[in-house]
């Protein structure tokens, strides 16, 4: 894809892909809220006998990640509130980060670390233009707190990437892991940031249908869960890269920086 390929994309999509960006960045947040719900007892038992806290903490931890993923969806898809439910969302993926022995699992972190940079580039996107995070601060401009979520966000975001390298000795693989840490550079220093997002999308979307597909495993096997939560936190960490298709890479980039040489 050229550069002029890529205007007329965004060009074209420009009113559908940001909402595009947001359904798939909470998606995981969605598919896990109603998994509470359905998992009601197993997920209770689960936290009750890790922890020892008795079934009313646990029913109480359960109570919380359901209502706080399907409310913060909500008020996401409705553009109410976003601030908030960015911010109860990073406490949805801070608590079940303990709670479920994340933090000792560097892959998962890596993970769950890159769906926060793409609720950082969510919050980014709901502040607007020129607002300031806190009300009478003037603007900052290019120290401005959302060019640095932006920043972070980027950053964040290609941890998913870091999960999904695979040191085989075969020229495929190496190809691959050249070609894909080449782009994960790229969008984390912000050079040629939106050819780079879009490329890095389609290649994880590739990734997703192929090797997360839990359709194809009967539900009642474990793989099933194992392969649908991959697939749903790779759709999120997709949405997040969407929308630095869609926005940009900020002000703190080096293709913003090209625009004052």
């Amino acid at each position: 894809m050229d550069p002029s390929d890529l205007l007329i994309f965004l060009r074209l999509t420009k009113q559908y892909l940001p909402h595009l960006a947001r359904l798939c960045l909470i998606s995981t947040f969605l598919e896990d809220g109603v998994r509470m719900w359905f998992q009601w007892s197993e997920q209770s038992d689960y936290i009750s006998a890790t922890w020892n806290c008795g079934w009313f903490l646990a029913s109480c931890f359960v109570l919380i990640n359901l209502l706080g993923q399907l409310g913060g969806c909500v008020l996401i898809l409705s553009r109410n509130l976003v601030q908030y439910a960015c911010f109860a969302l990073f406490g949805i993926i801070a608590l079940q980060t303990v709670a479920y022995s994340i933090l000792w699992d560097v892959k998962f972190l890596m993970r769950n670390l890159a769906l926060g940079g793409g609720l950082l580039l969510l919050l980014a996107e709901s502040r607007g233009e020129g607002k300031s995070m806190f009300a009478g601060v003037p603007s900052l401009g290019e120290s401005s707190p959302k060019q640095y979520m932006q920043l972070g966000g980027r950053v964040l975001l290609v941890l998913m990437f870091m999960t999904l390298l695979h040191f085989e000795l075969n020229l495929i693989t190496i190809l691959q892991n050249l070609v894909g840490t080449a782009l994960i550079v790229l969008v984390a220093v912000g050079f040629k940031t939106k050819l780079a997002a879009l490329t890095l999308v389609l290649w994880l979307a590739w990734i997703n249908l192929f090797f997360n597909a839990f359709w194809t495993v009967p539900t009642y096997k474990p793989m099933h869960d194992f392969l649908k939560y991959d697939f749903f936190q790779t759709t999120s960490v997709i949405g997040g890269l969407l929308l630095v298709v869609a926005l940009g890479p900020g002000g703190v980039s080096m293709d913003e920086k090209k625009k004052e040489w």
